[in-house]
């Protein structure tokens, strides 16, 4: 395992230049330098010092959890069939993320359950066919081609005002669906 690399991972994901970590962890720059090229090996102790830094812990920093997937296969996707929709989770393990990408399918005149408010953004963008889109009192149309966006602070829905299917690629962020 390179240590190193996973603290300059770490490093960069919070944002922290090697004098920034360094100057937490009362450290020399050069140190931290060294440290992520693999030149030094921490102790244990400078090591929890860094990692309490960034966030993490030494359980954290040596799970030996698989990687996820970077790609997902039809296969892997779950659905949710009813008589006039279908919902289809792109990412089966979204619930865990940040963000949750769903495909909507809606027959003509079907609308998506109003969704109560909530903490976070949405983001739909239509594949095919027209929908209308509450938020609170406020109503807007999209069709193919176009998108919407909005904080889900409001309840909320969607509704299939076309005359054919309408597709909609849905991001929840968090997820929600």
């Amino acid at each position: 395992m390179e240590i190193g690399s996973k603290i300059k991972d770490l490093r960069l994901k919070n944002g922290l230049t090697q004098e920034e970590l360094a100057d937490r962890c009362e450290l020399t720059k050069g140190y931290i330098s060294q440290l992520e090229n693999d030149l030094t090996s921490p102790s244990i102790s400078t090591l929890i010092d860094i990692l309490a830094s960034l966030g993490s812990s030494l359980s954290q920093f040596f799970a030996d959890g698989e990687e996820e997937p970077l790609t997902y296969a039809p296969a892997d996707c779950f659905e949710k069939v009813t008589d006039d929709s279908r919902i289809t989770w792109l990412v089966p393990t979204a619930q865990k993320n940040a963000m949750e990408p769903i495909l909507m399918i809606l027959e003509s005149g079907a609308a998506a359950v109003e969704d109560l408010p909530h903490d976070g953004e949405e983001f739909g963008y239509v594949l095919e066919g027209r929908v209308k889109v509450t938020v609170g009192k406020r109503t807007a149309y999209a069709e193919a081609g176009g998108s919407f966006y909005f904080r889900s602070g409001r309840a909320h829905s969607v509704e299939n005002v076309g005359k054919g299917q309408a597709k909609i690629l849905w991001i929840s962020c968090p997820p929600n669906f």
